[in-house]
């Protein structure tokens, strides 16, 4: 059985989450790289990814923020599916359209979803509680009342949203192609300048994100 604290070396201790920010950009970092070697990764957008080799995508992984999406910017969508989680109850929900990995998951993109679900719980637990360093509306796209949401929840029910939760797995920011494009041809490239740049681009999206859409 998956054990998320060992695999992603960050663990809740006494009830709650601990901060070790050497630690969580480790856990990130694994996570990007694991992703990006998912099958349905690989195929999808329009291939890019397929031809890196294995030193090229670490490098990708090696973004400050997280390169997959399990619709954490949709407070709305949280709340609902975490309400009375206090109990550790989670409300039933359909899979989403537009996913990465189909509504019953291949064995890794379901301990995938696992891993990145809990390091989400993490950071808001952290975050919440002022023991860590990482941002969740920047790191995961997750806006204060997702991070309440996630804080509150025991991370067992959390856990057992993976399955469910399978169909909005995504790739961040999927539809701009732009920064896929340039990402992917910094890294075979090696050029450090682009990535550089690349990786400030993803940056501003995750602010642009945030901000209101005007009439």
């Amino acid at each position: 059985m998956l054990d998320a604290t060992t695999d992603l070396g960050i663990s809740p201790v006494g009830g709650g989450a601990t901060g070790d920010f050497r630690r969580e950009i480790g856990a990130l970092r694994s996570l990007n790289r694991r992703f990006l070697d998912l099958e349905s990764t690989s195929v999808g957008l329009n291939g890019r990814l397929a031809r890196l080799s294995a030193a090229q995508k670490d490098t990708v992984a090696a973004c400050p923020y997280a390169l997959f999406d399990v619709r954490l910017h949709d407070a709305a969508h949280w709340q609902g599916r975490l309400c009375g989680t206090g109990g550790g109850r989670v409300a039933d929900s359909a899979a989403g359209p537009n996913s990465v990995a189909a509504a019953a998951p291949d064995r890794a993109a379901f301990d995938f979803l696992r891993l990145a679900l809990f390091f989400a719980w993490h950071v808001a637990a952290a975050s919440s509680a002022g023991v860590s360093r990482l941002a969740p509306l920047l790191v995961l796209g997750m806006p204060a009342h997702t991070t309440a949401a996630f804080a509150r929840a025991p991370v067992s029910a959390i856990l057992e949203l993976a399955q469910s939760e399978a169909g909005y797995l995504t790739a961040r920011w999927r539809d701009c192609d732009n920064y896929w494009s340039a990402l992917a041809a910094a890294a075979e490239a090696r050029d450090e300048t682009r990535l550089r740049r690349v990786r400030l681009y993803g940056i501003q999206l995750a602010a642009a994100a945030q901000l209101p859409l005007r009439a």
